[in-house]
């Protein structure tokens, strides 16, 4: 389903796409990425029923995205809130998949996250790490954020591959749910230095 490219909408130019906070329109896309099995290998969390996803979009994510957008108008300091945006193609408007940020409970604090996937008919084009440099640069200049996270699960090579040309550092391994993944950080100080 290709999506308009709203106008009262959040957006981060990176361009030949953009990032763009979820609205409803998205579902059906998001919820066809996220079953895809190369997601779902990767991101189980994100597997759900159509309606579920319908559910997720619009009475946690939209209404989430909304209070941190309300609290960087503010004050800057987004706290625990969360942001999830879509990957859209500039030339078609289709969601090719999602860069979102928010709280990883299971690190050591600070542990906000930044997250991404990028359908398999889009992979390898390089827009998961345009995208999280993105999201890196809107964060470290526009909120209170000065320390990001990532993590990987330690046969996910391609993910790795994404976070360290974003500048993170690894800082070893973690377990989560019985699984095994590479942590990494990125200050503030270092997110300055990256194009």
């Amino acid at each position: 389903m290709n999506h308009k490219y709203g106008r009262d909408l959040f957006k981060i130019d990176c361009g030949d796409f953009y990032l763009q906070e979820f609205s409803i329109a998205d579902a059906s896309s998001i919820y066809r990425i996220s079953n895809q099995p190369e997601i779902a290998h990767y991101l189980p969390d994100w597997k759900s029923s159509f309606e579920q996803r319908l559910d997720w979009v619009t009475h946690y994510e939209i209404p989430a995205n909304k209070a941190f957008l309300e609290s960087v108008a503010k004050t800057g300091n987004v706290e625990d809130r969360m942001l999830k945006m879509g990957i859209f193609l500039k030339d078609t408007d289709e969601l090719s998949g999602w860069c979102c940020t928010g709280i990883k409970e299971e690190l050591p604090e600070p542990n906000r996250e930044i997250m991404y996937a990028i359908s398999s008919e889009h992979q390898g084009k390089g827009y998961a790490t345009r995208a999280s440099l993105g999201l890196i640069r809107y964060l470290f200049n526009q909120t209170n954020v000065e320390i990001l996270n990532a993590i990987a699960l330690v046969d996910n090579a391609s993910s790795m591959k994404v976070i360290e040309k974003c500048g993170f550092t690894n800082h070893g391994q973690v377990t989560i749910d019985q699984e095994k993944f590479h942590h990494y950080r990125l200050t503030k100080c270092e997110g300055s230095l990256i194009e």
